[in-house]
Parts: structure tokens; C-alpha cells; sequence
């Protein structure tokens, strides 16, 4: 059964993502930010929602060590192209060959969510998957969105609300979920729990690509 958390329960964001950041502070709710240190798992042969989901969990729990009374949010994601998961890159040649084999393809984002209480003995696993449909690329192309955009830290070597409409033809399911957060479904599970947004915090609009 989930807890019963009551007015006074903190929301802990367990990433340094600025994207998730951005995407809870635009849909109105108030938490505060911990960094998890943990060593994520990128392991092909384990099926995409059961991967993200373990990431997403070892996460929530490193940063529910520290914060046992606050519901603790971690999250995983991961681009997929077919069966193979599409980390950070790790160079500029390691992005530029991404995006090349992402052109004119279409790819899944999935993102795993945990949400942990540990004083309250609480936990629960989640998903969600969109799918993302690539324009095709050219060499320049690639070379001109790398001169906006560092790719980097950036799953599958790229960002859906920086310039996305460069790159991208078509979204298939959440918006929210390919930038880092599925806030869809977050939303719906932090308010079974008792934490709403604070009205005075909701933006205007969402999250747009920058162009």
C-alpha cells in the first residue's frame, strides 16, 4: 500500500539532471536535489523497462540512505535503437556516429522512475517508452547541430528540447519522457501519494525546442 504522506513530506530529486529539474519546477512542484553516485547498468541483454528501472532504483536508494523520510525520485534514461541501448557519448565521434544511425530511423526513449520512502518502507518501480522518428541527416547537418547543441551528456548523443526540430520528424507518446522525465505518469503517481503541484509554480507552457 502506498504511504500516506501527509502535507509536510519533502520530494527529493535524485539526479543533477538540469532537464528533470526544469521539467518538475514547470509542472509546479516543490522538491529539493540530491546526487546519486552510482554505477549504471547498460546491459543489453536486459530488456529496456527492467534496465531503467534497476538504474533508476539504485538511484532512489543511494539518495534515500540520506534522506529516509523524504519520497526520493530517481529515473534512467535510454535511448534504443532495435535491441541495443544508446548511452552518453563519450566523444564528439562517439555522438556524431549516433546520430548517423539514428537518421531516418525510428527509436524508442525509455525512461524507468522510482519513487522511494525508506522510512516508510515504501517503493515502487515504473516506466515509460515514446517513440522518436529521425529526420534524415546529412554530414552537415550533424556537424551544424553539434555547433548548438553538446551532445555529451546526452543520451543517444542528443536533446529532443534543444533544436530537436533539426533532427526529429516525429514524437510518438510523451514528450516529457524523451527530455529525461515522463511527467505524464509522474504526476499521476506523486498525486496518488499526496504531493500535488504548487499552483503558484506551474508554468505558462511546457518545456519547448529551442530553433
Amino acid at each position: 500500500m502506498p504511504p500516506e504522506p501527509g502535507p509536510a513530506i519533502r520530494l527529493v530529486l535524485a539526479s543533477a539532471s538540469p532537464r528533470r529539474r526544469e521539467l518538475l519546477e514547470r509542472w509546479g512542484y516543490d522538491f529539493e536535489t540530491a546526487v546519486a553516485d552510482v554505477l549504471e547498468s547498460h546491459d543489453p541483454a536486459v530488456p529496456p523497462a527492467e534496465l531503467t528501472g534497476l538504474n533508476a532504483a539504485r538511484k532512489a536508494r543511494s539518495a534515500a540512505g540520506q534522506h529516509p523520510d523524504a519520497l526520493v525520485l530517481g529515473a534512467d534514461t535510454l535511448v534504443y535503437l532495435g535491441r541495443e541501448p544508446l548511452g552518453k557519448p563519450a566523444s564528439l565521434d562517439e555522438a556524431a556516429d549516433m546520430l548517423r544511425r539514428l537518421s531516418g530511423e525510428t527509436h524508442e526513449v525509455c525512461t524507468g522512475v522510482a519513487l522511494i520512502r525508506r522510512s516508510a518502507g515504501f517503493e515502487t518501480v515504473f516506466h515509460d517508452i515514446s517513440r522518436v522518428t529521425f529526420r534524415r541527416l546529412s554530414a552537415e547537418d550533424i556537424r551544424n547541430y553539434f555547433k548548438r547543441v553538446n551532445p555529451l551528456d546526452k543520451a543517444g548523443g542528443y536533446a529532443l528540447q534543444e533544436y530537436g526540430e533539426r533532427i526529429v520528424a516525429r514524437v510518438e507518446g510523451s514528450w516529457s519522457n524523451v527530455v529525461g522525465l515522463p511527467m505524464e505518469s509522474v504526476a499521476r503517481q506523486l498525486d496518488l501519494l499526496g504531493l500535488h503541484p504548487n499552483p503558484a509554480r506551474v508554468a505558462a507552457t511546457p518545456i519547448a525546442p529551442t530553433g
